[in-house]
Formats: C-alpha cells, sequence, structure tokens
C-alpha cells in the first residue's frame, strides 16, 4: 500500500506539481527575457548562437490559443525542458537557412506540446526574437487539409522513432550531411501522450522573410488568424 501511495504521490508530483513550476519559471522567464530585449539596440541583426540554457525568443502558436507564448531556451537537456522548450544546438536559428529544431514536454513540466497534434496544414507558427517576427507554416496542402501532401515531400505531421534523427536534418527527413533546401521549422514532442515510445513530430516552412518589430511592435498579422 505505500509502495502504491508513493507512485500515486509521483504521478500527481509529474503531472501537476510540475506544471504549475513550470509555469512560474516560463512568467520569470519572459520578464527577464523582454527586460533584457528592452535595454538591447533593436536595429536588425543575425541571432548569434546562445549558451547552453539561456533563453533567446518565444514561440507562439495561435492554433493553440491566442495566449499561448512560450519562451526558448537554448538546450535540450532534461534540466532545460523542464523550463520550457528547447532548441537543438547546432540545427538552424530562426529565419535561418536550415532547420530550427525544437522539442518540448507533451505531459508535465508545463505541457508547451501537448496539444501539437491539433495543428492543420497551413498553420502558423510564430517565432519572435530581440528584433524580428519570424512566421513558419506547418507543411501540407493548407486547402484539403492534408498534411501529408507538401511539395517538397515533408510531411507536415508524422510520428516517428526516438532514433529517427533525420527529423532534425537541415532539410526535414533528409540526410544529416545533405544540404539545407529552405528554412524549416521542426516541433518534436513524445508520443503517445504519457509514453516515450515514440515521437509526434511537426515540419513547417519559413513564410517570407523576418517582419521587424519596429515595424511592427503588435505582431505580424499571422498572430491573429483564426
Amino acid at each position: 500500500m505505500t509502495g502504491g501511495l508513493v507512485a500515486l504521490l509521483f504521478v500527481v508530483y509529474e503531472l501537476l506539481v510540475t506544471d504549475v513550476i513550470a509555469e512560474r519559471t516560463q512568467e520569470q522567464l519572459s520578464q527577464e527575457l523582454y527586460e533584457e530585449w528592452d535595454r538591447a539596440d533593436v536595429q536588425p541583426q543575425e541571432l548569434t548562437r546562445v549558451e547552453i540554457g539561456d533563453a533567446f525568443g518565444v514561440i507562439r502558436i495561435p492554433r493553440l490559443g491566442q495566449d499561448y507564448a512560450r519562451v526558448i531556451l537554448e538546450g535540450t537537456s532534461e534540466t532545460v525542458l523542464a523550463q520550457g522548450p528547447g532548441h537543438y544546438a547546432g540545427t538552424a536559428m530562426p529565419g535561418e537557412q536550415g532547420n530550427v529544431a525544437l522539442a518540448g514536454h507533451r505531459v508535465g513540466k508545463g505541457s508547451p506540446f501537448l496539444e501539437l497534434d491539433l495543428l492543420q496544414a497551413g498553420d502558423p507558427i510564430v517565432v519572435e526574437t530581440v528584433d524580428s517576427w519570424f512566421v513558419y507554416r506547418v507543411l501540407g496542402d493548407a486547402a484539403t487539409g492534408d498534411l501529408d501532401a507538401d511539395p517538397s515531400g515533408i510531411p507536415g505531421r508524422h510520428i516517428v522513432r526516438p532514433t529517427d534523427i533525420e527529423v532534425i536534418s537541415p532539410t526535414p527527413e533528409a540526410a544529416a550531411s545533405a544540404p539545407a533546401t529552405g528554412a524549416y521549422l521542426t516541433l518534436t514532442t513524445c508520443h503517445p501522450e504519457y509514453s516515450a515510445r515514440q515521437r509526434l513530430i511537426i515540419h513547417a516552412r519559413l513564410d517570407g522573410g523576418p517582419l521587424s518589430k519596429v515595424e511592427w511592435p503588435d505582431g505580424p498579422a499571422a498572430l491573429y488568424e483564426r
């Protein structure tokens, strides 16, 4: 009985308490990041590489709610992912050619990627940096909703094994050594819920160039799409 109670308390901690902790951590990270940005020179600049554990951007996914916003940190260690979505070190930075690859917990630790399976072809995923907005759109045929019908041949959403690391290649699904054929964004999380047996993958492509926050202080129109 004692063992069962301990197991139950552990599950409650993982599913509920860690969400509360992560939410508070995100609030603190957001406040610190925006204060840092307010002090920065916001003239257009190339986003430089950042240290592991440092916050450098905010991801917004309108499909998951107008208030959905998560601070992105560098790295994918458990310490980093307990705070929010993490950027696979060595993959592209926002706006660059290549693949901006992010990982996030699906359940617990804030559950930032819990509802990635709701994303549809053409949905915007917006990444905010110190001086710019970048709009990515989920691959597929937005007219038909077919997530497997993108001309690139790259699916907008699919399930893979944890060992299928080609999903974060410069061109998703290609060899890691193959050159980038565009500017992509990939989101990875565990699948199914409450299991790490597989990975749920979302692929998106950059839609246009960077949008200056000086010209678009309230964000691009994509943020307000329904």
